[in-house]
């Protein structure tokens, strides 16, 4: 019996959605199929096999090491590998053993942007069948089935906000390369701050219908593509998705733009602050509802006139206001991503809501009988692991319902009302998530541990550099 057979991996679905992959594998000739994992930061990590041996993988698994879940966002190993228990207390991931990507086929993607490729996303697994605990799609997969016994489903809106630049040099002389290498040169598409404008929008136009046009052909459901506020800034929006489908979603839509970008002479990024003039802050707002599995009623949607959501609304609101700092190091998981939590910004610098405000954390739309009541909160940043940070709602939330939180009122001067302020800076957010029993408790406390271990030897790499700030500050002065 396969891998898949043995430990039972696969649903009747899935294993049906297996035998589609074949027969598209062979009807369209395709030469090779990237199989990938979402990492511990929410980037794609794999191997690319041949036809062939991609499609004799599907029920083995395809072996990759154990190291790719070590690393930080230098791509640096920041585990001791090699030591007993490999850093993880793990016998199996001691020595940079091999851990086994084994396929989800309903995830399978012919890419229109590279001729002859499929594409596969993979849980990881150990020899024994058991899911690599620190893989953050199992992680969310788990909280997931959480929600689902309580008879509950999570449907998520994302609204993703980057830049896309014409690439200039992509600095890739011998001496450019490093952990991590020189970033490429770049110049604009547009001014920007003319929001919204056809204008702009069609100064970045070439670019974005090639965008747009791959990312449809991958079936993901784009509703629109607009210009944002800032120069070479834009955003684009997808149709609510349930479940696993929009983390998914989006750690595909990442890698395709950035991919179809570089092929065509431009790089995008969805750093959430680059260091470039004039530049305005991204994020990643996420709207987020939970429905009844059984009739798909809206959970949030209030009954009663003059009310924005239900008893079930009000206690989730209320635990994601209350966790928010502890949360923070997962929806905003960089280092520069708390450069973008400024007074009067357009981004939240407190835990607060409000009623369509988009000044607060938690901007509330809803009302009584609207079937289409959500909360978006618009805490996130665009690098963030979607994993991680859709995880980080639902658990969140339901802490909320289940200990009957009041959010308290609506903020309508976000900047000004009494609150708790978010993390400053990703090592007070790291503290905040340390200090907070509660997600040591949802999560695990191995994987809380493991986490932040990661977190901490990026921000000692970023202490240990010495800024252009401080050259400039002290060099002359003293």
């Amino acid at each position: 019996m396969s891998f898949v057979g043995r430990h039972g991996l696969w649903s009747q679905e899935q294993k049906e959605a297996a035998g589609r992959l074949r027969r598209i594998v062979e009807e369209q000739k395709l030469e090779v199929i990237r199989l990938s994992f979402p990492d511990q930061h929410g980037i794609l990590r794999g191997k690319t096999l041949v036809a062939g041996e991609a499609l004799a993988s599907l029920e083995s698994g395809c072996s990759i090491t154990t190291t790719m879940l070590a690393k930080d966002t230098s791509h640096r190993t920041v585990f001791p590998v090699f030591t007993a228990g490999g850093g993880f207390g793990m016998r199996e991931m001691e020595g940079a053993a091999d851990f086994l990507m084994v396929a989800d086929p309903l995830s399978f993607r012919v890419l229109p942007w590279v001729p002859g490729t499929g594409w596969l996303l993979c849980d990881i697994y150990f020899a024994d069948g058991r899911p690599v605990p620190f893989a953050t799609r199992n992680l969310y997969r788990s909280v997931l089935d959480g929600l689902r016994q309580r008879g509950y489903d999570f449907v998520a809106g994302l609204e993703v906000e980057f830049h896309i630049f014409k690439l200039e040099d992509p600095k890739m002389s011998p001496e450019d390369a490093g952990q991590p290498g020189q970033p490429p040169s770049v110049s604009l598409l547009s001014h920007g701050y003319q929001y919204l404008t056809e204008q702009r929008y069609d100064q970045m136009e070439p670019v974005l219908e090639v965008i747009r046009r791959d990312v449809l052909a991958l079936g993901l459901p784009l509703r629109s593509i607009e210009v944002e506020f800032g120069p070479s800034q834009c955003e684009f929006t997808f149709a609510p998705m349930t479940g696993l489908a929009s983390a998914d979603a989006m750690v595909l839509f990442r890698s395709a733009v950035k991919q179809i970008a570089r092929r065509h002479g431009y790089h995008a990024t969805f750093m959430c602050r680059p260091k470039l003039p004039n530049l305005f802050a991204s994020g990643w707002h996420l709207h987020q509802s939970i429905v009844s599995r059984a009739g798909g009623e809206n959970a949030f949607m209030a009954n009663d006139d003059g009310e924005l959501l239900s008893a079930f609304g009000h206690g989730y609101l209320a635990g994601l206001l209350q966790h928010a700092r502890a949360s923070a190091v997962f929806t905003t998981p960089t280092i520069n991503g708390y450069k973008r939590y400024r007074s009067y910004s357009l981004a939240p610098d407190r835990a607060i809501w409000g009623c369509d405000n988009r000044g607060v954390m938690i901007r509330v739309l809803g009302g009584a009988g609207y079937p289409g009541t959500r909360l978006e909160n618009r805490i996130g940043e665009p690098a963030a692991n979607p994993y991680l940070y859709m995880a980080s709602q639902i658990l969140s939330g339901l802490d909320g319902v289940d200990r009957r939180l009041d959010p308290g009122p609506s903020a309508d001067t976000p900047y000004e009302t009494q609150a708790v302020l978010l993390p400053k800076t990703l090592q007070e957010a790291v503290l905040a998530l340390k200090d907070d029993p509660f997600f040591r408790d949802a999560l695990g406390a191995a994987f809380v541990d493991y986490y932040i271990h990661i977190k901490n030897a990026e921000i000692e790499r970023f202490q240990a550099e010495v800024s252009e700030w401080e050259q400039r500050e002290y060099f002359e002065m003293f």
